[in-house]
This record gives structure tokens, sequence and C-alpha cells, in this order.
């Protein structure tokens, strides 16, 4: 600890588009959120097959709005690192009014129908951003790969 009582030590790199893990075939991309520093996370980590998106919000004037912006996002995220819809195993969606939560199923059925991954939906008191009610976390498998 320094004197004005900050903590201070090794910083990491902040989590830009591309970056790789320490020789590790780690591939990291960021979306450019502010907080993304601040907190140091990626948008999304690919390590061999295994691919991990962290929660993606949107802006929209209804749940299923956000719901489908959000996927868009996480679409988004798996193209950046070559894994598709199809690969996805995992989603977690946090509400923060569980009562809409057929709007939001319905955006979810209407990107993962077909591939129907394990998924869970949770409300929760409020996101990092006061506007959104729907937070979107997904994680894939890529095979062959």
């Amino acid at each position: 600890m320094s004197g004005d009582g900050e903590r201070r030590g090794p910083r990491a790199e902040p989590a830009a588009s591309g970056i790789e893990g320490r020789g590790s075939g780690t591939e990291r991309h960021g979306s450019g959120a502010p907080w993304e520093p601040v907190v140091g996370y990626s948008r999304v980590v690919r390590a061999g097959p295994h691919v991990w998106i962290s929660g993606c919000t949107a802006e929209g004037l209804t749940p299923y709005d956000q719901a489908r912006g959000a996927l868009d996002v996480v679409l988004a995220a798996l193209e950046k690192v070559g894994a598709t819809a199809a690969d996805v195993v995992r989603t977690r969606i946090y509400v923060t009014d569980i009562s809409r939560w057929e709007e939001v199923g319905r955006a979810h059925g209407e990107v993962f129908g077909d591939v129907r991954p394990a998924t869970s939906m949770v409300e929760v008191a409020a996101l990092i951003e006061p506007r959104m009610t729907v937070e979107i976390e997904a994680e894939a498998f890529v095979a062959g790969s």
C-alpha cells in the first residue's frame, strides 16, 4: 500500500480486442464497455474448444427487446471466436422482473429453440445499468477444434 491508501501492484493489460493469454492459446476480446477495464473482464474468452461469454445487455423498451438485443451481442461475440449459436451448450439469463419471463423466454427460444442449451433464468435485484432489465451469459463448446 502506498501512503495515500491506494493498493499498488502489477496491473493487468486491458482486454482489448484479440488479446492472447500468455502463450496458452487463450483468446480474449473486449466489447469496449466502459466498465471492462475497471472490473477487469472480457466480453468473450476462448480456450481451445471452450467459449465463455460474459453477461450481455442491450437497450430496448421491453424485456423482449432487451433480450433480443442481448442475444445479438452474444451471437456477435461467438462469431469473433469462430463459434455459432449451434455451439452454445449453456446460457444464464438474469432478469429484474421474473413476471416478464415469457417475453424473455420467447426471445431466447427464437435464437436457441433448435439448439436447446441448458439454461437458467434468475431474478436479480438490479443490473449494473439501471435501465437494463435483462442480462444473458453463454458458454459454448466448438467440437473438432
